[in-house]
């Protein structure tokens, strides 16, 4: 379930803006939440009636992406006191990088960082920048047996437990896979900080409407999705739009 669906915040300025919140946030949601280009996603809403270019949802999905995921992510229950760490190669116009990733014991990413080498210092920084994002220490954290992780935690962590075994890092190795389709579909990334501009953002945005289906019964996926919805509308200002008769 979401915590703390009704918090409530300023949602993001969309002055200067010719579109209301309403088709901005839907255009970024769809992209977001479902393996599309950005013609994919101007195709619908030209048979809604709304005429936007590809390049203008693309600005969108820049400008407002980052601020929406971090906005959901503010409304998360903090994570459980054990991490899942792993990284996974990405092919960056042809050269091999790496994606760092972080996930909590429920399968939420907490973080992800894109870096040319994965080896000591890879896994410092990385280490680094989760226990700032965070806030907080884990009472234990789970790898796989590269080296790197055991250098790095015994510098950057030392007092925090450290499991190291392939078969205990599944959570974490699982949660690559929605990575690996938008890779496909967006046929590779063009540069390290797109990489990393798009993965920030959709792993703040694409979990929030995909809740564990196959534990809900029917009426209750529909409730939750109900609430979720409410709540993107509420963080992007959709829900303070005035209805009309």
């Amino acid at each position: 379930m979401v915590e703390g669906s009704l918090v409530s915040s300023a949602p993001p300025s969309y002055q200067g803006h010719r579109y209301p919140a309403e088709v901005i946030s839907h255009c970024v949601w769809r992209y977001f939440r479902f393996p599309l280009s950005f013609r994919e996603v101007e195709e619908p809403m030209l048979q809604r009636g709304v005429i936007v270019s590809h390049e203008t949802i693309r600005r969108w999905c820049l400008k407002f992406g980052q601020s929406y995921a971090n906005a959901l992510r503010r409304r998360r229950a903090r994570p459980g006191d054990k991490w899942h760490l792993d990284e996974v190669f990405v092919k960056i116009n042809g050269v091999r990088h790496y994606l760092w990733r972080a996930v909590g014991q429920d399968g939420t990413v907490l973080d992800i960082l894109v870096q040319n080498r994965r080896n000591k210092a890879a896994a410092r920084r990385f280490f680094r920048r989760l226990l700032k994002g965070i806030g907080a220490v884990p009472r234990v954290i789970v790898t796989d047996k590269l080296r790197s992780y055991r250098a790095a935690h015994h510098e950057v962590m030392p007092s925090v437990e450290h499991r190291s075994h392939k078969g205990l890092n599944n959570r974490a190795e699982n949660s690559h896979q929605p990575t690996r389709q938008r890779e496909r579909a967006m046929k590779g990334f063009r540069s390290v900080g797109g990489a990393q501009r798009f993965l920030a953002a959709f792993h703040g945005i694409s979990p929030h409407f995909r809740p564990r289906r196959h534990r809900m019964t029917a009426p209750g996926h529909r409730t939750e999705m109900t609430v979720r919805f409410a709540l993107w509308d509420q963080i992007t200002g959709a829900a303070n739009l005035p209805t009309t008769a």
